[in-house]
């Protein structure tokens, strides 16, 4: 079971656009030292609706370079065509990536039954762990507690959620339909607390991009049952996960990062890189969680 804090990583690029290779490799590596259970490249935080499939796949592979036997790797291969959805699947498999999140398919507004044949799809076409993304403030669509518990039931690789629903009704709800193996990971960094409280096991995290140690942490001392730590680590993250999405991410999550020395701010059109404001927010939360 997939479980702990866990990072959708920001893809590092240079000034020019194109994606930072190396740096990308060295933040994989600074997570792994930091304590982060498991890492996800080419998700929304990665920028994947604005790299090129070549790019795509390269960063996947570069990725499991660096974390594979050391953390899981869930590649994102998620898409609306869900051919495109099969190939980045099997690109993840093939390239020897421990799981696939699965975002819901975004725009076309498919209906449950639509949503149940795509993740089915995907399901008998590639034999790896599947985790349903689903994202309504994204996507559009809220695929339902009865659709995912049907896909559970009939395909033994479909293994977890990343729930950003921000329905704390949500993870109970699906532990009740589905059991407690199948893997709730929340999407939603200012509610993982109560997710957690509510049946969740960990936590896929755009704040854990500049805040790794202080997420795994979090996450550590929930499965200790060290109450006081938990709670003293939970509250000095609160305004890091507030700034995170100041803006459009990945945009704040860059800025962070540079200012850990660990990434350029720049992202690819049509997101744009963190205005004064947003620099002031992010800078204010990290120094006040003591991350510089």
């Amino acid at each position: 079971m997939f479980r702990g804090s866990m990072t959708a990583l920001i893809t590092p690029m240079h000034e020019d656009g194109s994606v930072d290779e190396a740096g990308f490799q060295k933040f994989v590596q600074w997570q792994i030292d930091e304590g982060t259970d498991g890492v996800i490249p080419m998700g929304t935080t990665g920028e994947s609706p604005t790299v090129s499939h070549a790019e795509h796949e390269r960063v996947v592979d570069l990725c499991i370079e660096v974390a594979k036997g050391k953390v899981p790797v869930i590649a994102g291969t998620g898409s609306n065509n869900t051919a495109e959805a099969i190939s980045l699947t099997r690109h993840a498999k093939d390239a020897g990536a421990d799981a696939a999140l699965v975002v819901t398919p975004y725009y076309n507004k498919p209906t449950q039954d639509g949503l149940y044949a795509h993740f089915a799809a995907i399901a008998k076409a590639v034999d790896i762990p599947i985790v349903i993304y689903n994202i309504p403030g994204r996507s559009i669509i809220d695929m339902s507690v009865a659709t995912m518990a049907r896909l559970a039931k009939d395909f033994d690789n479909i293994v977890g959620v990343k729930d950003a629903t921000a329905d704390l009704s949500r993870p109970l709800k699906t532990r009740v339909a589905i059991g407690e193996d199948f893997s709730q990971l929340s999407g939603e960094d200012a509610t993982v607390a109560a997710f957690l409280a509510q049946g969740g096991h960990g936590c896929i995290s755009v704040s854990s991009n500049v805040a790794p140690g202080l997420c795994a942490r979090l996450h550590d001392s929930w499965q200790q049952k060290d109450w006081a730590t938990f709670e003293e680590v939970r509250d000095r993250l609160m305004p890091v996960h507030d700034a995170m999405f100041c803006q459009s991410s990945p945009a704040p999550a860059k800025y962070g990062a540079s200012l850990l020395g660990l990434s350029s701010e720049t992202v690819r059109l049509p997101l744009v890189s963190a205005t004064a404001e947003t620099k002031a927010q992010v800078r204010a939360a990290m120094e006040s969680a003591g991350l510089v």
